[in-house]
């Protein structure tokens, strides 16, 4: 595999921060957040070099109370401007992210530890989303009329009326994408926001905030608050009107539990164990690039990356060649530019979970293809990128997310048995195909347990289909972003159904059995109409 130290070493390991993050911006940035002036503070780290980066006042409970008693008012004024207005802000907000992108990247590097080229990533992702809902968000939440229910004479309306104000909580391992793609839909509908990102990287959640504001957005319709789940989980729930929750499949659990106490509605992003299936008739090079795709942007920190894949028996040892060849040629080290293919993992505890999945199946039999061990060399969180073959079930990894740049490779002998072993897991995020014929791809893929599966591509294919529906299936969650369902869930449908002349009571001059009869002849005529 190939490597690179930082270019300006510096003790310990890792290049200077970007001359963007300055002590101003910093201040700025922190001062966004909704807790008191004298609050408690907790200081991050950057993953490329374990240095202090940020320091962040601490919301209490009653602080993310207040947040909420400045939303309410703030919400009703937002929900009441036009559709056209709030299209405009999102069009700036847009503009905006696209303008000012390198202070983005910047950000997600430094508290996250991606490569710059990932990072690049969630800004079209947001790009793409803002646009989408401001363009699209009329053809959603405009007055539609419905079917009456007698035809002429019944008038039937569907409105949609904003949630309220919208509890979003938001991961660290996409901290642009997490933290604006959702809150972007919530606003569209005329919602109010109150959202704890992760603190590790707040900062670029605090930034999108204040591009958002920038843009346009009225004074108190989006806040954040930091600080632990433990602390301030309960306020976060007992006042959301719905809960937005991207992160692990345990906490999902419990905000669902607490969501369905509280009779609201709630979407869960959670986790994955996503599989690749590579197909007899699949063209090797083509699957070992999108396998390199797939298994390790982010350093493997991402949702729908795969974890596992499945190779037809007759073509395993030439796919094994190619994708562990292109595995070697990686770059990883840290470097704020695009010169690097794979950057750092982002939390200790994250580094401390892969080294543990990886040592746990080498010691119980494993074969390790590439990678397999810490780069403390190129910085203290850093992980080569791991292939592994002979994993069976009594290692952890083999059912359980590691959330890293590791996979596990297996054989299988027919389709049949690359789908049951495909499925075989409570997980169903994301899943991926391969085969040159793209009918016969497309057939395994509606085979598989996935909320989204790619036909020769890793992800992105589906993830930037943003016109479609994107989430989980079984332990991944429940609930979908994009699309209509994307916006739609944080709205309240409402019927409003006017009924002209004549309704379903018969008149006085009619007995209830002549009307019964006459009721009844009309549905058959209206059957053998064709009427829907």
């Amino acid at each position: 595999m190939t490597t690179e130290h930082a270019t300006r070493p510096s003790t310990p390991r890792g290049p200077a921060l970007p001359a963007s993050i300055t002590p101003a911006l910093l201040r700025r940035l922190t001062a966004r957040v909704s807790a008191a002036p004298d609050a408690a503070r907790v200081t991050t780290s950057a993953p490329y070099t374990g240095l202090p980066l940020a320091d962040f006042p601490i919301s209490t409970p009653e602080e993310v109370e207040a947040a909420f008693a400045r939303a309410r008012p703030a919400q009703k004024a937002w929900a009441a401007t036009p559709l056209s207005e709030r299209k405009r802000v999102l069009l700036r907000y847009h503009d905006l992210v696209l303008a000012r992108q390198d202070e983005a990247l910047d950000l997600m590097q430094a508290e996250n530890g991606k490569t710059r080229r990932d990072a690049f990533l969630e800004v079209v992702d947001i790009g793409v989303t803002s646009r989408y809902y401001a363009r699209n968000a009329a053809k959603y939440l405009s007055p539609q009329r419905r079917r009456g229910a007698i035809p002429l004479l019944t008038h039937t309306t569907e409105l949609r009326h904003p949630k309220g104000v919208i509890t979003v909580i938001s991961p660290w391992n996409y901290p642009l994408s997490m933290a604006a793609s959702d809150t972007i839909a919530a606003l569209m509908a005329g919602n109010a926001v109150v959202q704890k990102p992760d603190t590790q990287t707040a900062l670029t959640a605090l930034w999108s905030m204040d591009l958002m504001y920038e843009a346009g957005l009225p004074r108190d319709v989006w806040q954040m608050v930091i600080g632990r789940g433990s602390s301030i989980g309960d306020p976060l729930m007992d006042n959301a009107d719905y809960m937005m929750f991207t992160g692990s499949t345990a906490s999902g659990r419990k905000i669902a539990s607490d969501a369905g106490k509280r009779l609201i509605g709630a979407s869960l992003e959670l986790g994955g164990k996503n599989p690749m299936i590579v197909l007899d008739d699949a063209d090797i090079e083509k699957a070992a690039e999108g396998a390199v795709a797939a298994c390790f942007p982010s350093a493997g920190q991402l949702c729908v990356s795969v974890e596992r894949l499945y190779v037809a028996e007759s073509i395993r040892d030439e796919f094994v060649a190619a994708f562990t060849a292109q595995a070697h040629k990686l770059t990883i080290g840290a470097a704020y530019d695009y010169s690097m293919d794979v950057g750092s993992l982002t939390t200790p505890a994250q580094l401390k979970t892969v080294t543990e999945h990886v040592d746990d199946a080498v010691a119980k039999g494993a074969t390790v293809l590439a990678g397999g061990t810490a780069r403390p060399d190129l910085g203290p969180l850093f992980y080569e990128p791991t292939i592994l073959t002979d994993v069976t079930p009594d290692m952890t990894l083999y059912d359980h997310e590691t959330f890293g740049p590791v996979v596990s490779i297996y054989t299988y002998r027919d389709v049949d048995e690359a789908v049951a072993l495909a499925n075989a897991t409570s997980y169903g995020l994301n899943a991926s195909v391969w085969s040159r014929n793209g009918a016969r791809g497309r057939a395994v893929a509606a085979r598989v347990h996935a909320g989204t599966v790619n036909v020769n591509e890793a992800f992105a294919a589906a993830w930037g289909s943003i016109d479609a529906p994107m989430g989980g299936m079984g332990d991944s969650g429940l609930g979908r972003r994009h699309g209509a369902d994307g916006i739609l869930k944080y709205t309240e449908p409402q019927t409003i159904a006017h009924q002209r002349i004549q309704g379903f009571t018969p008149p006085a001059r009619i007995s209830p059995e002549t009307w019964t009869v006459l009721l009844t002849g009309a549905l058959r005529l209206l059957k053998s109409a064709g009427v829907r």
